[in-house]
């Protein structure tokens, strides 16, 4: 099987409208499928550098700071001690995604990890000299956000999932 990796260089059209709406209904897709099997399907993330060496994903529940609607995305993760540690990337477009700023507006939320639901965790950004520790690590567990760092101009955020 052929190896698929990321290129180099930010692809043309990472930010277009229709490449929006294939990320969201894959992540919609993903969703239902975790939430259906438990997280016995869609606890790994195969794409990208994921494609040889798979991340553990989780789900995200987050409450839409203008909607107020609750919302649950996908998303890569590093365990930290009792912590769970995600990145903001969105794949190196310009913007933080719309999560985060749900995040940071109400932190209290719950995630789900392979054969766990509703773990309540409170949401913080990572202080400066915490993303410079654990930036390597979240690199060494997906090399694809060196790349997306690359692909952007803002500081991509790290976020840090404490149990409560």
């Amino acid at each position: 099987m052929p190896k698929f990796s990321l290129p180099e260089e930010k692809p043309d059209g990472l930010a277009s409208p229709a490449t929006a709406k294939i990320i969201k209904y894959s992540a919609k897709a993903h969703v239902a499928i975790f939430k259906l099997t438990n997280g016995r399907i869609g606890n790994k993330w195969r794409i990208g550098a994921g494609f040889d060496k798979p991340v553990p994903t989780l789900l995200l529940e987050h409450r839409g700071r203008k909607s107020g609607k609750l919302f649950t995305t996908p998303l890569l993760y590093l365990r930290d001690g009792d912590n769970f540690v995600i990145v903001a990337s969105q794949g190196g477009h310009p913007k933080n995604p719309q999560w985060y700023f749900n995040l940071v507006a109400a932190p209290d939320t719950r995630i789900h990890v392979k054969g766990q639901r509703n773990l309540e965790v409170s949401a913080r950004v990572a202080s400066p000299a915490e993303r410079a520790a654990l930036w390597p690590r979240l690199v060494d567990l997906y090399a694809d956000f060196e790349k997306y760092q690359r692909w952007t101009d803002r500081e991509i955020p790290v976020l840090i999932l404490s149990p409560r």
